[in-house]
């Protein structure tokens, strides 16, 4: 009997097959042509570190989208982030990358840190709960930023807090919806976008129905995938053998993660704190019911109303290419500031910024 094991999605003989199979398919296309967008900064990284760009056969084209929560955060979001740091009496709790990234005059939290603003990295919402039972006079106000993915855990600490009674706990609450930036993308003609592989961890949460309109109403292929390197290569070749047989649709090849329903009870606790809302996103602009606003019920949670400060209206960074970056319409090395003026050690943009970011996945593994 052979000891051979058996082909792991690591396996590299495994990948090449795949890459086979993305030529031939390609080949018996009207048009052998896939430009295709990730929304997942986690995508964004494992096609980078994998190496896959060099992998694709000519006539793929791997465009990057707005899958990084951090970059995706508009400059007035970031504004107001200042802006809360400068109150007195207020604990910023924070993930890690939102600390460096740049707002108006390149200040970010990390300058407003230094300047003496109280601001704690943390891991988890929880961990902000916990900064706020131990800080009773000081206000914790949690910086909710990210997809469907993480709201369920601001929710869920909102519901907590209530529940424990502790009152000087608040959140500023950027989160954001991956479905209506998608339909935003397909209208915009000059991207291209020939297909989609959605997000693995938001289709987690969602799972695959809420992306129905894309084959829908767009006639786009679209995949949910994994993250190892044969999962995204078995990605293209769903979306080249649709093209092929005629079938567009929308298809779950992450089966071990994502379920046909997602996940309802994650979702029901978004949907008990959370209402949607229209929300900016950078470089996509103001979309309509694309962010998620606290109920009328916990807003007494909400630290922007709670502190009366608004988002200010700033102007973008200048010079910088994010906005580009994460429509589709720019590589993240044909910015002019790539690897100059603008590298991981000294960012400009948030998508040098983030570990997420895909000018940062091109600077540390592109070739």
């Amino acid at each position: 009997m052979s000891t051979r094991p058996a082909p792991t999605l690591h396996d590299p003989a495994l990948c090449r097959a795949l890459t086979r199979r993305l030529e031939d398919l390609l080949q018996r296309m009207a048009t052998p042509r896939l430009r295709f967008m990730e929304v997942c900064g986690t995508h964004t990284v494992a096609i980078f570190r994998g190496g896959l760009r060099a992998l694709l056969p000519e006539g793929v084209t791997h465009l990057t989208g707005p899958g990084c929560p951090v970059c995706v955060t508009d400059d007035s979001e970031v504004a107001a982030f200042l802006k809360l740091a400068e109150q007195p009496g207020v604990i910023l709790a924070t993930f890690g990358d939102l600390m460096r990234v740049p707002g108006p005059d390149g200040l970010s939290l990390k300058h407003a840190q230094a300047a003496g603003a109280r601001i704690s990295v943390i891991y988890s919402p929880l961990d902000a709960l916990s900064l706020a039972a131990a800080h009773p006079q000081d206000l914790v106000i949690f910086l909710g930023v990210g997809f469907e993915t993480t709201a369920p855990a601001t929710a869920a600490t909102i519901l907590t807090a209530e529940q424990r009674g502790i009152d000087n706990f608040a959140v500023c609450t950027c989160h954001k919806l991956v479905p209506p930036a998608l339909a935003a993308l397909l209208a915009d003609a000059e991207n291209g976008i020939d297909a989609f592989l959605l997000p693995g961890h938001v289709s987690t949460v969602l799972g695959p129905a809420p992306y129905e309109f894309i084959a829908r109403d767009w006639s786009r292929p679209a995949i949910i995938a994994g993250f190892e390197p044969a999962d995204i290569l078995d990605g293209l070749c769903r979306m080249a053998a649709q093209y092929v047989d005629g079938n567009i649709r929308v298809e779950n090849a992450y089966p071990r993660a994502v379920g046909e329903d997602g996940n309802p009870r994650a979702r029901s606790v978004v949907d008990q704190v959370f209402q949607v809302c229209d929300a900016s996103w950078r470089g996509l602009g103001r979309l309509a019911d694309s962010g998620l606003a606290l109920r009328p019920s916990y807003s007494r949670f909400d630290a922007l109303d709670r502190l009366g400060i608004r988002p200010p209206a700033v102007r973008p960074i200048p010079g910088c290419r994010c906005g580009d970056v994460l429509r589709g319409r720019l590589a993240p090395d044909a910015c002019p500031l790539f690897g100059t003026a603008c590298t991981p050690s000294s960012p400009v943009g948030p998508c040098m910024v983030s570990t997420e970011g895909s000018c940062a996945a091109q600077y540390n593994y592109g070739v």
